[in-house]
């Protein structure tokens, strides 16, 4: 049985919680409701859960104050928020769990189950210190990213990306240490995610970090030399794309 304290300054958001949690009660037990960060902080600490569901604004405060605050944090954390474009942005880069308000009786359920699923808590403290980076550096650091592989995560910084290629399911990324990660997710996946200037998705298996990019050459297959040694075909249909690219 699983232990778990809801933390939300909005009642009705408690009471939602609450009630959705109620269909759960022969795998998960609720310890405490609190609404304030000094009430949070107690009853983690006396209560040793296993799961918080966090609301990131707390009155004047916020969730991440809450975590900063503990010694020790080994829970896994929901984040429960309004829709934020870069909250969501930041709770993805670094792999960690979160429902958006209203909260959705589908979404709670397929959060539920991965919880259930979980046993391993060893990471938690990583995301979360990816987390707190990439908030903390939004207009002006580099972002930094939690990679899955099959057992865990990588966690690189996104400015070290040279190249992801496709491997079917998978995806191999590689980075300007040298080091290649292979992740247990499809290049489209991180297409989508590091949706950022610097990437292209120059060919159908291959999206570069244009940072990265030493040569283009020209021709019938062109094609550009990547700072480490890689030659990536471009598309011919990505081409003129490419060209505005680089040259902007």
């Amino acid at each position: 049985m699983l232990k778990a304290i809801i933390v939300d300054d909005e009642e009705h958001c408690r009471n939602r919680l609450v009630h959705l949690l109620a269909n759960y009660e022969n795998k998960i037990i609720l310890v405490a409701v609190c609404s304030t960060l000094t009430e949070a902080k107690e009853q983690i600490e006396s209560k040793t859960p296993d799961i918080v569901f966090l609301d990131v604004h707390l009155n004047d405060e916020t969730g991440f104050d809450l975590l900063k605050q503990l010694t020790k944090i080994n829970f896994e954390v929901i984040f429960t928020t309004a829709y934020d474009t870069y909250a969501v942005e930041a709770f993805r880069f670094s792999a960690l769990d979160y429902l958006l308000k209203p909260l959705d009786v589908d979404e709670f359920a397929t959060t539920i189950q991965k919880l259930v699923e979980k046993t391993d808590q060893k990471e938690i403290a990583k995301k979360l210190e990816t987390l707190f980076h990439n908030f903390e550096h939004k207009f002006n650091g580099t972002k930094k990213l939690a990679i899955p592989r099959l057992y865990g995560h990588s966690f690189v910084k996104v400015d070290d990306i040279v190249r992801c290629q496709s491997d079917g399911n998978y995806t191999d990324i590689y980075l300007n240490s040298n080091r290649k990660i292979t992740a247990t997710r499809t290049l489209k996946y991180f297409e989508e995610l590091l949706n950022a200037p610097q990437f292209f998705r120059a060919h159908k298996s291959h999206y570069i970090n244009m940072d990265y990019v030493d040569k283009y050459v020209k021709g019938k297959g062109s094609y550009v030399q990547m700072a480490d040694g890689a030659s990536v075909e471009i598309a011919t249909r990505r081409r003129e794309e490419f060209l505005k690219k680089m040259n902007s």
